[in-house]
């Protein structure tokens, strides 16, 4: 293997870890917004503050991984 080849390879890798934790985000991300879909569905049928104030951070949480996956897939369509 010459020297091109390695490093060819190499990047290949590494586009492909980018990938791979772009998708792993991702599916984080559906992962929080399905769980604050839940417990919105619960709180809407019981209110309670403290219900409501953890809501609201994870409303910021899922904001901020939706963000950082749509980063991730941009950053990777412009590897390419």
């Amino acid at each position: 293997m010459d020297m091109r080849q390695l490093l060819d390879s190499m990047e290949n890798t590494i586009k492909l870890q980018g990938r791979a934790r772009a998708e792993r985000r991702a599916r984080e991300a559906e992962q929080e917004q399905k769980e604050f879909k839940e417990k919105l569905m619960r709180i809407a049928a019981g209110q309670n503050d403290a219900d409501l104030t953890e809501l609201e951070g994870m409303a910021r949480k899922i904001k901020g991984a939706k963000a950082a996956a749509q980063r991730d897939q941009l950053i990777a369509l412009l590897g390419k």
